[in-house]
């Protein structure tokens, strides 16, 4: 015979149930709470950080404190079972109700998610919010596995994750994500999710309008005949090929007839004869201007080139996506960069902001920060024939 569910309960009475709780034992959990309620861990979460933020009760790793209890001290190292002994819950500062611990997965830790790691570091400290960060490799399953330490074996409020989402892997973590205990906010990816394709909450940088905006440049210059070349794997590629195709749209440049090429990455052992054949498309068809997704390539492309003979930007304009060591090209290249640390402060605000969230009725967010174009020296007018 199965226990009758809990009864519902408004807000107040819930809230007044969980102070009765911690009254009675002197420490609680989340998931302890969530079940004797019958609500998320999430309602929880959120009814405690109300709570906090009132003086009625102490905010600590996994859970809750009464706020005379000794053990839990100004600047004492807290935790409750289940969670992460001697962690401490804040790196001070901000809010002294709030002690969030946010944890993040990214698939790198060294091209291009330094930056964003920077911005989220920053907002972090800048509100008394713990940071946990885990590196992964682009796989969903590895991603998938970091993710569930953090939110089992860790503790943390929430989740900043720049998830792998193609292939069935792919979709088996946006589901886990999806269904997560705790809130979540995407970083550089976005998705839309269930029946009526509903967002989850989402920070990402504008590459189409960044590809847009490079296709304008060199349009701008003079330029007819505008490639591309976009590596395989990358979730940005769509984005930019997207980007580049709308503006040849928009101004009349032809899309047709052009390089447009997915190619493996500069890593790869096929990587220098494919150089060749982007460079041979060029000639062939009197392509003036190339935008090159990401830095690595189009570097190694202009090394070529000088190794050819062919002259850049005299003979051929190069523009590079990303602006990560673009900079350090001889000559320097006119690069795309999306604001990473931007993307990175902005995701924290946005997990903190749900975190906060009391009336579970706040609407998700996508935000959206758009890219600016580094003029530099790898682009000029084309030749005249």
């Amino acid at each position: 015979m199965t226990s009758p569910p809990p009864p519902v309960l408004l807000p107040e009475e819930r809230r007044e149930r969980v102070l009765e709780t911690l009254h009675r034992r002197g420490t609680v959990r989340v998931n302890d709470l969530a079940e004797a309620l019958g609500v998320t861990p999430i309602t929880v979460r959120r009814d405690i950080a109300l709570l906090a933020e009132q003086g009625l009760l102490r905010r600590v790793h996994g859970g809750a404190t009464v706020r005379d209890d000794p053990s839990a001290g100004d600047g004492a190292a807290t935790a409750v079972p289940g969670g992460q002994p001697g962690a401490s819950p804040t790196n001070g500062g901000g809010d002294p109700g709030l002690h969030l611990t946010m944890g993040m997965v990214v698939p790198s830790l060294d091209y291009y998610w330094p930056d964003v790691i920077r911005g989220v570091r920053e907002a972090a400290a800048a509100s008394g919010v713990r940071v946990v960060l885990r590196g992964a490799t682009y796989e969903a399953a590895d991603e998938r596995r970091q993710l569930a330490r953090l939110v089992e074996a860790v503790g943390v409020d929430g989740l900043l994750v720049a998830p792998t989402t193609s292939g069935p892997q792919g979709e088996e973590l946006v589901r886990w994500l999806e269904s997560a205990p705790v809130p979540v906010v995407l970083v550089e990816r976005a998705v839309s999710v269930g029946p009526y394709h509903e967002a989850m909450e989402s920070v990402v940088s504008d590459h189409t309008l960044g590809a847009e905006a490079a296709v304008r440049h060199l349009a701008g210059l003079g330029h007819r005949r505008v490639g591309l070349t976009t590596t395989v794997g990358s979730p940005t590629s769509r984005h930019v090929r997207r980007g580049w195709r709308d503006a040849c749209e928009e101004l009349g440049l032809p899309h047709e007839g052009v390089p447009d090429i997915h190619t493996l990455d500069h890593r790869s052992p096929s990587w220098s004869a494919t150089v060749d054949e982007i460079l041979d498309v060029c000639l062939d068809t009197g392509t003036t201007a190339l935008l090159v997704h990401s830095d690595p390539e189009a570097i190694s492309l202009v090394e070529r080139c000088q190794e050819r003979g062919i002259d850049v930007p005299g003979q051929l304009s190069v523009l590079a996506y990303d602006d990560q060591v673009a900079a350090l090209c001889d000559p320097p290249l006119t690069a795309v960069r999306p604001h990473r640390e931007a993307i990175g402060r902005a995701a924290v605000d946005l997990l903190a902001a749900r975190l906060r969230d009391t009336t579970g009725d706040r609407a998700a967010h996508r935000v959206v920060i758009g890219p600016r174009l580094v003029v530099r020296q790898s682009t000029t007018a084309p030749p005249v024939t």
